[in-house]
């Protein structure tokens, strides 16, 4: 801030409407990035200079990023979560037992785990099957069935 108040007011003709001024610092602007050398970069460099050389972000490679997301949610009564992949809604058996409990869903592309918030156990580790909009939990339904007597 110092050097552009400094270098207006060496300026012979002072600016005299917003305009102008504008200009002005369009010509300071110009003159500090292209034209003028800084001592705090390596050889003396001007700022644009040192902007050229230095290496540039690329767009990333869809074959090795992955898509990463957290989210809290709770856990319906039915001991189900939800979760939207490409746009399609997707439900995910945990449990009746764990009805209510806030959890962190963290989802790594297809890998899901399901953690209880307060806890921090581990509720569900699953791949997600995309063509299912039901992921259930493995687990046989219903209460424990009665083996027949021989």
């Amino acid at each position: 801030m110092r050097a552009i108040v400094q270098w207006l007011t060496a300026q012979p003709r002072q600016p005299a409407t917003i305009t102008e001024l504008q200009a002005r610092l369009g010509q300071f602007t110009t003159a500090c990035n292209h034209h003028r050398p800084h001592r705090f970069l390596p050889g003396r460099q001007t700022p644009a200079a040192a902007y050229t050389v230095r290496p540039k972000a690329a767009p990333g490679n869809r074959d090795t990023d992955t898509h990463d997301r957290v989210r809290i949610d709770r856990i319906w009564a039915v001991g189900t979560v939800t979760l939207r992949h490409a746009g399609k809604l997707h439900h995910i058996g945990v449990g009746r037992a764990h009805a209510g409990t806030e959890v962190l869903i963290l989802t790594q592309d297809l890998h899901i785990r399901i953690i209880s918030k307060t806890t921090g156990e581990l509720l569900r580790e699953l791949t997600l099957d995309p063509s299912r909009n039901y992921q259930p939990t493995g687990r046989p339904s219903g209460w424990p069935k009665k083996t027949p007597r021989p």
